[in-house]
């Protein structure tokens, strides 16, 4: 048995939906129903045999041999197995997932990769959009649980509204990262602007950074047990990040304009 292989044939022609072709929904099915289903997003509506050569018989693994920034809602809603994906893909990567892992060579251009995530882990090599880990437009809460990575930047808004999980990137955020937050932990390298903005629970921690906005109150450095706890779980969980964890940070609490009992935690 080997991976349920989709190997694109040449340029993508529209954005196409790929959330159909999960390990949960191809499981049983032969090569030809495969093919058989619809990806496209308009009225031409290209099937998988139209843009993939399929080959393999294993659904829980799935690869991707070629990527696209058109590839929109890969994994969504995965609960199990494995999807890698050798090149660049689109929006809503990982949305609603709550188990297994992706993976992505490259970078994750579009808004919402792991919106609503609830488990499982993300990988993205590359660089990803705005909205990471956030809110659904319309909804009370971003990722619930689950651990994302990013090896390079992420966009604005990183953690909109995260109410549990992980997300670490290695490079830096854009503005507003933890914005509204609930709760949960965002590690990265530096923050943009208005970091934890409107934030009520959570923590922020970067290696380096500015003082955040005046609604946030300085209290002090610290040499943090808590920061040893959260090392070693690193260590066995995300050792690619280990090194945004500073040994010892000013901490600021806020934001006061609202709850208050966040967290920013700045190195150096």
């Amino acid at each position: 048995m080997g991976a349920l292989t989709f190997t694109l044939r040449g340029a993508v022609p529209e954005r196409l939906d790929l959330s159909p072709l999960t390990p949960e929904a191809l499981a049983g099915k032969s090569v030809a129903e495969i093919e058989a289903i619809t990806v496209g997003t308009t009225r031409l509506a290209p099937t998988v045999g139209d843009l993939f050569t399929v080959s393999g018989d294993d659904a829980a693994t799935i690869r991707f041999e070629g990527g696209s920034e058109r590839f929109d809602r890969i994994g969504r809603a995965l609960k199990s197995g494995s999807i890698h994906v050798e090149g660049d893909v689109g929006a809503r990567l990982g949305e609603a997932m709550a188990g297994g892992e992706i993976t992505v060579s490259g970078s994750a251009h579009g808004p919402y990769a792991a919106a609503a995530l609830a488990g499982g882990r993300i990988t993205i090599e590359g660089d990803a959009g705005d909205c990471v880990g956030a809110a659904l437009p319309a909804a009370m809460a971003g990722m619930t649980g689950g651990i994302v990575l990013i090896g390079g930047t992420s966009g604005a808004a990183t953690g909109d509204r995260m109410r549990r999980g992980t997300i670490a990137v290695l490079g830096g955020t854009g503005s507003e990262a933890g914005a509204r937050m609930i709760g949960g932990t965002i590690l990265t390298k530096s923050f943009g602007a208005n970091a934890g903005l409107m934030m009520k629970r959570g923590t922020l921690i970067a290696t380096s950074g500015k003082a955040p906005s005046a609604t946030f109150v300085d209290s002090g450095h610290y040499d943090l047990a808590f920061l040893g706890l959260l090392g070693r779980w690193l260590v066995d969980e995300l050792p690619r990040a280990a090194d945004l964890l500073p040994s010892r940070v000013r901490r600021f609490r806020g934001d006061m304009a609202m709850l208050g009992k966040g967290e920013l935690m700045l190195g150096g």
